[in-house]
């Protein structure tokens, strides 16, 4: 697949601006790993999601945590079942004790650079993991590929990945990582925006019921709440005053537990305004 050819023009469930889809695309068509930041819930999974999608293409996710380490992300040995094999025998699993490769798990690195037809390798939240493992993957994903240890042997991919990274800045990234990727902070979206996003999930919904729910959202992020609704708890929150047939009172929405979900901002919430509905 030509990467002349790739373009991402957003989908009937992602709102594309113009600054976001003019680096994505740059960035599929030069093969550079995309690196997005911005808090939860501002789309930069769902944009990885949307562009597979689009652009008809398998997706591997890597969801990043404290302990991961970079090795595990392109592969693993089942050690336990090779033991037992060599113990008990492999029966008539066409297992062999003697081939290694017939007890690797590979992980979605792994997985995305032996693909044969490109795909979309998500690393998600990569905030999460430490520095050392940082730039260790950093050097996976420029070079496409890595050393199996075992066996001295290179993965390297014959069909390059389409690399979308996330980060919510919980933690620094560092100087080596930040260099070598394509960057781009994806701001809260606009009221105006907002409203675009939400018509493209609910065409069918009433104009005035979606800035309804959209102004008393922009309230409540307003208010300092530990976790603020972000724009998939306004998406599902539209989705649930549908189901119940309620043009939603500013003075006593209902159905906010769907968008304050902190015990504290519940709290804090009923105690600002009184006695609230939730359900």
């Amino acid at each position: 697949m030509s990467t002349d050819n790739l373009e991402f023009k957003g989908s009937d469930q992602y709102y594309l601006d113009p600054e976001l889809g003019s680096i994505v695309n740059i960035a599929l068509q030069m093969e550079k790993p995309l690196l997005l930041t911005g808090e939860a819930g501002t789309g930069k999974t769902q944009l990885a999601i949307q562009v597979a999608k689009a652009l008809d293409m398998d997706i591997e996710i890597l969801r990043c945590k404290s302990t991961i380490k970079g090795e595990e992300a392109c592969y693993n040995q089942d050690t336990v079942l090779r033991l037992n094999d060599a113990r008990f025998g492999a029966g008539d699993t066409g297992r062999v004790v003697d081939n290694f490769y017939d007890y690797v798990v590979w992980g979605p690195i792994g997985r995305a650079f032996r693909a044969d037809r490109k795909r979309v390798l998500l690393l998600d939240e990569v905030d999460k993991t430490e520095s050392d493992v940082q730039d260790n993957l950093l050097d996976i994903l420029e070079d496409f590929e890595f050393t199996i240890r075992e066996v001295n042997e290179t993965i390297k991919a014959d069909v390059k990945p389409v690399i979308i990274i996330t980060s919510n800045a919980k933690r620094e990234l560092s100087d080596p990582f930040l260099r070598r990727c394509f960057c781009h902070h994806i701001a809260f979206p606009t009221p105006d925006q907002m409203t675009e996003i939400l018509k493209l999930h609910y065409p069918d919904t009433s104009p005035e019921l979606m800035e309804a729910a959209r102004d008393i959202f922009f309230d409540l992020r307003d208010r300092g709440f530990e976790k603020p609704p972000a724009t998939s708890e306004l998406i599902n929150w539209v989705g649930a005053l549908e189901r119940l047939g309620e043009m939603p009172d500013p003075k006593n929405p209902p159905l906010t537990g769907v968008l304050l979900k902190r015990a504290s901002d519940i709290q804090a919430y009923r105690g600002e305004e009184g006695p609230k509905r939730y359900l």
